[in-house]
């Protein structure tokens, strides 16, 4: 008897619990719509320096994992959104502009349903 593996593990579970969590699929497009603004932003608007195209690769490659349901993808859309909170509070804090507000609170929303139990046990 060998210990199940991964695969045997995906294969125990039934189609539905395989699929993705709604909010999972709403942060993985959040998350390339975000990706696709700074890449306009950098490419054509020239709005954002060339570095932050760094951050369209993170935020796709996030993305990408958790439509998968890739536990390195949770971790990473977990950072971003927290960063993303941050720098939008800050953005409201020092300038007033309200919707960062809007935006860091939708974030910190985003972060909530991330670091929810039932979110980690779908993670493979």
């Amino acid at each position: 008897m060998t210990a199940p593996t991964v695969n045997d593990k995906d294969q125990q579970r039934s189609p539905a619990e395989r699929l993705p969590l709604p909010g999972l699929a709403a942060i993985s497009l959040y998350l390339l719509l975000l990706a696709g603004v700074v890449i306009l932003g950098v490419l054509v608007g020239r709005h954002y320096p060339l570095i932050f195209l760094a951050f369209a690769a993170v935020f796709i490659a996030a993305s990408a994992g958790l439509f998968l349901l890739l536990r390195w993808a949770w971790a990473l859309a977990l950072g971003a959104v927290f960063l993303l909170v941050v720098y939008n509070l800050w953005i409201f804090s020092s300038q007033h502009f309200w919707p960062a507000l809007v935006q860091g609170l939708l974030n910190l929303v985003f972060f909530l349903y991330l670091t929810r139990s039932e979110v980690r046990k779908q993670l493979r």
